[in-house]
C-alpha cells in the first residue's frame, strides 16, 4: 500500500444526460460536445440507437453518426465505441445506453435455471461495457431514458395530467459511474443530480448550451497532462519510485502502460550495467 499526495490529472469527461422522451437529451449532448471541441464538429461521433434521431440535428454541424440497430448487446456497443476511437473521434455521444440494459434484462429473463445465479452471466457483460466507457480515450456523453409516469397538476384552473420522468432505464447505480449526471425535464431545464467537477451541483436550473461544454473542457484541462505524467515516469530512478507512480496513475494505465514498461526495462538495464562495472 502506497500513500501519495492527492493530484488531479487532466481528464476526459464521462457525462450522462437522463430525461424523458422529448426532454432534449440528444440536442443537449450535441451542444455540449461542440463546446468540448471549441465548435469543431468533425471530431464528434454519435452512436445512434434511436432510429436515426441524431440526423435530426445535422444543421448544427458536420458531426458523424454510427447507426446501431438491434441486438443492443454490450459487445456491439463496445465495438461501436472502438470504431469511433479508431476513426479519431474526440467526443463520443452514445444515444442511448438504455437499450443495452433492456437487452440484458431480456437475456437474463430467457436464461434457464436459478434467476439469482444467472446474474453471474449478465454482470460481467455489463461491467465490460461500463469499463469501455470509463476508459475510453475520448470524452463520452451517454444519454439514458427514464421511466415515465403522469401526475395531476392545476393549470389555468383545470386539473390536467402532466408527464414526468422517474428512474433511469439502466442498472441501479449506473449514475455513480459518471463524473457528472444531468437531469432534463420536459421544458428542457437542466439540473445536476451528481457532479464531481463542482461546476453545476447545487446551482439553479439552466439550459444546456455549447458554453456548458466549454466550462467542462476548462475543468478537464486544469489537471496534470499526459505529457507531464510521461516525463515523471522517465524521471523515476528505481523500481520503488516507479511502482509508487504506477499506483498513483491508476486511471491512466491504458495510456501509460507502454511508458511504464519501457522505464522498468531502463531501470533494470541500468542497474545490471552498474553491477557489472562495480561488482561486489
Amino acid at each position: 500500500m502506497q500513500l501519495r499526495k492527492a493530484e488531479r490529472k487532466q481528464a476526459r469527461i464521462k457525462l450522462a444526460i437522463q430525461g424523458s422522451a422529448g426532454s432534449g437529451k440528444t440536442y443537449g449532448a450535441l451542444l455540449i460536445a461542440s463546446g468540448l471541441l471549441g465548435g469543431d464538429w468533425r471530431k464528434i461521433a454519435v452512436i445512434d440507437t434511436e432510429n436515426s434521431s441524431a440526423d435530426l440535428y445535422a444543421h448544427l454541424g458536420p458531426y458523424n453518426v454510427l447507426s446501431l440497430g438491434p441486438p443492443f448487446s454490450p459487445e456491439r456497443y463496445i465495438k461501436a465505441i472502438e470504431s469511433c476511437e479508431a476513426a479519431g473521434m474526440e467526443v463520443i455521444v452514445i444515444d442511448s445506453i438504455s437499450h443495452c440494459w433492456d437487452y440484458l434484462l431480456e437475456y437474463h429473463g430467457n436464461l434457464q435455471g436459478n434467476s439469482f445465479t444467472n446474474w453471474n452471466k449478465v454482470t460481467p457483460r455489463q461491467k465490460a461495457f461500463v469499463d469501455k466507457i470509463l476508459h475510453s480515450k475520448a470524452h463520452v456523453i451517454a444519454t439514458m431514458r427514464v421511466k415515465q409516469d403522469y401526475v395531476l397538476n392545476q393549470k389555468d384552473g383545470k386539473v390536467v395530467p402532466e408527464k414526468v420522468g422517474l428512474k433511469a432505464v439502466q442498472r441501479d447505480g449506473m449514475d455513480y459511474e459518471f463524473t457528472t449526471v444531468f437531469d432534463l425535464d420536459l421544458h428542457h431545464n437542466c439540473k445536476a443530480s451528481k457532479d464531481r467537477t463542482g461546476l453545476f451541483m447545487d446551482q439553479p436550473e439552466f439550459t444546456i448550451t455549447a458554453e456548458t461544454g466549454s466550462e467542462i473542457l476548462n475543468w478537464c484541462a486544469s489537471g496534470t497532462s499526459l505529457d507531464a505524467m510521461r516525463k515523471a515516469i522517465l524521471l523515476c530512478d528505481n523500481m520503488d519510485e516507479l511502482t509508487a507512480l504506477y499506483h498513483s496513475y491508476t486511471d491512466y494505465y491504458e495510456h501509460l502502460d507502454q511508458d511504464f514498461k519501457a522505464q522498468k526495462q531502463n531501470i533494470i538495464s541500468k542497474h545490471s550495467l552498474n553491477a557489472v562495472i562495480h561488482p561486489l
